[in-house]
């Protein structure tokens, strides 16, 4: 977030700056989301360290993995989903606390 993380006001504007945004694309009939290749490559590599460490240790994450394939998502949209959720936590954890006027 850098020296100015008041410029960041919601979560969706974090997880584009670490690119973890979905782009909408389509081919012919089909439409989908991939990640957005731009934003803080550091910030990114550290949201996929995360989601791969969960994958391994966390329960919920291993049952939420081991359901979205069976819904039929790939490997890549499952970890795509992923990164937007970690990113969304990481987001709520270091987003600055806007304090009232002082009397």
């Amino acid at each position: 977030m850098g020296d100015n993380p008041e410029r960041l006001s919601t979560e969706a504007s974090f997880a584009a700056l670490c690119g973890v945004s979905p782009i909408e694309y389509s081919s012919g009939r089909r439409s989908s989301r991939r990640l957005n290749h731009g934003g803080d490559r550091q910030a990114n590599a550290a949201l996929h360290r995360i989601v791969f460490t969960r994958l391994r240790f966390d329960p919920r994450t291993q049952a939420y993995y081991e359901r979205r394939i069976r819904e039929g998502k790939t490997r890549r949209e499952i970890i795509r989903c992923l990164k937007r959720y970690a990113a969304r936590e990481v987001f709520n954890l270091v987003r600055p606390v806007s304090t009232g006027p002082l009397s």
